[in-house]
């Protein structure tokens, strides 16, 4: 399967995480990523927003929230 460019749903957000990636997403990685990701002022999340704009970085935000509940 291919994943599009920019992943639209959770589903395809996970996917695209797990499958071409082959990152884990386990209870450390989603925590870490919602630490840094939640530091406006860290330089990471400053160009993540700049390169993908406000609306992406919050529903990329949200699907971290998702993947942790999803871990309960």
């Amino acid at each position: 399967m291919s994943s599009p460019l920019m992943p639209a749903s959770f589903t395809q957000w996970q996917h695209c995480i797990v499958n071409e990636c082959g990152i884990v997403l386990d209870k450390a990685f989603i925590e870490a990523r919602i630490q840094a990701m939640e530091n406006r002022s860290m330089e990471h999340t400053k160009q993540f927003v700049r390169l993908y704009g406000e609306a992406h970085y919050a529903r990329v935000l949200q699907w971290f929230y998702q993947a942790r509940e999803e871990l309960k």
